[in-house]
């Protein structure tokens, strides 16, 4: 079993930024790929952003390209997103997945084995 856990959440201005990391902690060797969802009151869950392998490898959702950047530190076991120039639209529950598997689509949620329980972050315009 793989546990993940979610911080670096928060109120932010638009146009701020944030941290989010997750930490990752048990059978972590068995980690083939990360990734990041979030989802927003009534909405349902989307994906925003993966990296597989060693970390060279990256995905992200075409709505925060050239605003987020995804990385992992394998010592630490933890996974970082950086968000920048936050927009409201980005108000939502940001969830860390982890999967132990490779798969030719990591942003489907199926994909994923493990999922913390959610860092919400709030952008106020």
């Amino acid at each position: 079993q793989v546990q993940l856990v979610e911080s670096g959440g928060g109120l932010v201005q638009a146009g701020g930024s944030l941290r989010l990391s997750c930490a990752a902690s048990g059978r972590t060797f068995s980690i083939y790929a990360m990734g990041w969802f979030r989802q927003a009151p009534g909405k349902e869950r989307e994906f925003v952003a993966a990296i597989r392998g060693s970390g060279t490898i990256t995905y992200y959702a075409d709505s925060v390209k050239g605003r987020f950047t995804i990385s992992r530190d394998n010592a630490k076991n933890t996974e970082y997103l950086q968000v920048n120039s936050l927009k409201p639209e980005d108000t939502a529950v940001y969830y860390c997945a982890a999967s132990g598997h490779y798969y030719s689509d990591y942003a489907t949620a199926g994909a994923y084995d493990y999922w913390g329980q959610g860092t919400q972050v709030t952008v106020a315009s």
